[in-house]
């Protein structure tokens, strides 16, 4: 079966409001862990992991940063107008990094709140922004997603700072309370380094330094890499079937030094930590591919190319597409290899790179929830009727699982 023809109400469940985390817990890692291994179901606490992982186990983090992405303005005639800003747009377009070091003015692709009352060309001014700031927008146009939105400030300030003065940490919408001082550190990864995302990669907020210590002592190390979480991560797939959804694409970044350090590690086993990262080292492989076979005229990974280039694959280990994705970088002298993803993870997909998964519990008849069910098959639904029955919470704040792929 191609993922197209996958009914997308076979992978619903019914998700209680009571049983979405609204805070995460008091200490990060004092959340519970469900652990799948080959039909079995066990439960521990999150500080337990290094116990339940082999030894020379190797991590792969995301070490995207959440951006304080909201931002609220006020109309010349007092209404409020919202923004959560998605992606840099206008001369930036695909260029967070350059985008965020501008000093003047930006364009992004907002969300906005209020939209209907907020005509073309009428400058609001934003709320809470210090007068030396003066930080404005304008309503561009609109896109079949999303809003263009120019913003202006003075004082010499990136948009980076701008950001982190006036902006607010970006909940997901199904978490229902404004937030707070907290959230500023709690939604970020103890690993969070490279700004760009605007939602966090869930999985990595359970770990603290002393589970990175406890891991250090069985030789369980770490890689890092970057994917900036867009705001399509919340999206349910609204369409029957896989074949009208088109996916969310997500930019990725990875060092030249990381993939060396994950293409040493592949014979001990890796584990991805969060579904950002295992759709980062699949993008990677399927790269890989695209250069082994020259069937490409982008690298850039599409929604069916794994697919469509599954016959071409059977016979490619994950070290050789990784190897050649390496010599890529070397012969072209790349640092590191960025891109825009598109891959879509979903059954009959069969995980490639990462040996485990590291993950929270996801909203029904969502993509990541595809992913899940990509790595273990259909006890995807024994795993989630047992934390629904067994008192955990799902969804960013939740718990974690360490779920590993069926062969």
């Amino acid at each position: 079966m191609h993922p197209q023809d996958i009914n997308i109400a076979d992978y619903d469940y019914t998700l209680p409001a009571e049983k979405i985390a609204q805070h995460p817990p008091e200490k990060r890692d004092t959340s519970k862990l469900l652990i799948y291994d080959n039909g079995n179901i066990s439960e521990t606490q999150f500080l337990h992991l290094p116990e339940h992982l082999p030894t020379h186990t190797h991590l792969v983090f995301n070490n995207t940063k959440v951006i304080p992405a909201r931002l609220f303005f006020q109309k010349p005639t007092g209404g409020l107008i919202e923004l959560f800003c998605l992606e840099p747009a206008g001369e930036c377009t695909g260029n967070i990094a350059l985008s965020l070091a501008q000093t003047e003015c930006v364009q992004w692709h907002c969300m906005v709140g209020g939209a209907k009352k907020w005509t073309e060309n009428t400058v609001l001014t934003a709320c809470h922004a210090p007068a030396r700031l003066h930080l404005t927008a304008t309503l561009v146009k609109q896109t079949p997603h999303s809003y263009i939105i120019a913003l202006a400030w003075q004082g010499g300030s990136t948009f980076a700072q701008v950001l982190q003065e006036v902006g607010n940490i970006p909940l997901p919408p199904y978490i229902k309370r404004e937030p707070d001082a907290a959230d500023r550190d709690r939604y970020q990864s103890v690993l969070a380094q490279i700004q760009g995302s605007v939602a966090a990669p869930t999985a990595s907020l359970h770990f603290t330094p002393q589970v990175l210590a406890d891991l250090a002592l069985k030789h369980i190390n770490y890689t890092k890499v970057t994917l900036h979480v867009g705001a399509g991560t919340f999206m349910p797939v609204k369409a029957p079937s896989l074949a009208q959804h088109t996916m969310h694409h997500e930019y990725i970044s990875v060092s030249r030094q990381s993939l060396e350090e994950i293409i040493n590690r592949l014979p001990t086993g890796i584990v991805a930590v969060g579904t950002t990262s295992l759709r980062t080292l699949e993008t990677l492989f399927w790269t890989g591919v695209k250069i082994l076979t020259q069937n490409y005229t982008s690298l850039a990974i599409a929604q069916w190319d794994a697919y469509h280039l599954s016959s071409l694959a059977t016979t490619i280990a994950p070290s050789e597409a990784l190897l050649a994705l390496l010599a890529y970088m070397h012969t072209h002298s790349l640092t590191h290899y960025t891109a825009y993803t598109q891959l879509l993870i979903a059954p009959p997909y069969r995980i490639k790179v990462a040996k485990g998964l590291i993950t929270n519990f996801h909203q029904p008849s969502s993509t990541l929830l595809l992913l899940v069910a990509a790595a273990i098959g259909n006890n995807w639904r024994a795993v989630y009727h047992y934390a629904l029955n067994h008192h955990f919470k799902f969804l960013s704040y939740g718990d974690a699982t360490l779920l590993w792929v069926s062969e």
